[in-house]
């Protein structure tokens, strides 16, 4: 397949402290298995539904105590060129680009409110080979305290429109590539702890949402909202067992009309 459309969602990948746990959390969960560890690259290991990569897990850099997350990488046909326009648009550079191997190149951002996310320009790994099938990717928000700043950033970097929810109740955002909606923006409430930071929520597809959720709870999950029905579908927000945010979502459970939009730009 060809490369994904400049800031289309084309991969995600989690740091792990314990990866074992989390591969037999996700393999439970989601239904994933697992192709080989890569020492050559800090033991990367990519998950796959029905022999189709969907995502990857690692474990943190020896030395490194970092959080539990997971990273959403946007597609990019120059991860250099991204990283200037970044940095130019008041975001920050985390990880300069770097060539992983004949894979690709990677560069790790920050918007500037502090969702960190990912750049991928593609080599012979062109991400996501699976989207919207049970265990699959299915959707991503970037969850924010400073709406505006997003609003202004993601469409500087990546060339979105941006639609506001007509809505006075929530302050949600879709950005889009002139098509159909690629990624949401929500404004984080008080609802969120203080403690919690600003970052890219991904949804994985499932056949029941709450059968899932159910799962998930038994293996340790902590249940954060939901499950809701929507018009976009019935979705539930977790966290894993190490802590890491992620959604899931059945998008063939849906209930309402979807909201009217207002241009942003």
């Amino acid at each position: 397949m060809a490369a994904e459309p400049e800031g289309t969602p084309c991969w995600a990948d989690a740091t792990f402290g314990d990866l074992e746990g989390a591969k037999r959390f996700y393999g439970e969960v989601l239904g994933w298995t697992y192709g080989d560890s890569l020492p050559e690259f800090g033991n990367y290991t990519q998950a796959y539904v029905d022999g189709k990569a969907v995502a990857a897990l690692m474990p943190p850099v020896p030395g490194q105590d970092v959080p539990a997350a997971w990273c959403l990488y946007f597609a990019s046909p120059d991860a250099a060129a991204t990283a200037a326009k970044v940095r130019e648009n008041g975001g920050k550079v985390l990880v300069e680009p770097m060539q992983v191997g004949e894979f690709g190149t990677m560069v790790l951002a920050s918007d500037p409110g502090g969702a960190a996310f990912g750049v991928w320009q593609a080599g012979t790994h062109e991400g996501f080979e699976a989207r919207a099938v049970p265990g699959a990717y299915a959707w991503a928000e970037i969850v924010t305290r400073e709406p505006e700043k997003a609003d202004a950033f993601f469409p500087a970097v990546f060339g979105y429109g941006a639609k506001r929810m007509d809505d006075d109740a929530v302050d949600f955002a879709l950005y889009d590539l002139g098509a159909d909606p690629l990624l949401g923006r929500m404004k984080m409430t008080d609802d969120f702890p203080a403690e919690v930071p600003p970052h890219v929520n991904v949804y994985f597809t499932v056949a029941d949402c709450d059968a899932a959720v159910e799962k998930a709870k038994s293996l340790g999950a902590e249940l954060k909202f939901g499950p809701m029905t929507m018009p976009f579908g019935r979705f539930a927000a977790l966290t894993d067992p190490q802590g890491a945010a992620f959604s899931l979502i059945d998008g063939t459970t849906t209930e309402g009309e979807k909201p009217k939009l207002k241009d942003l730009s």
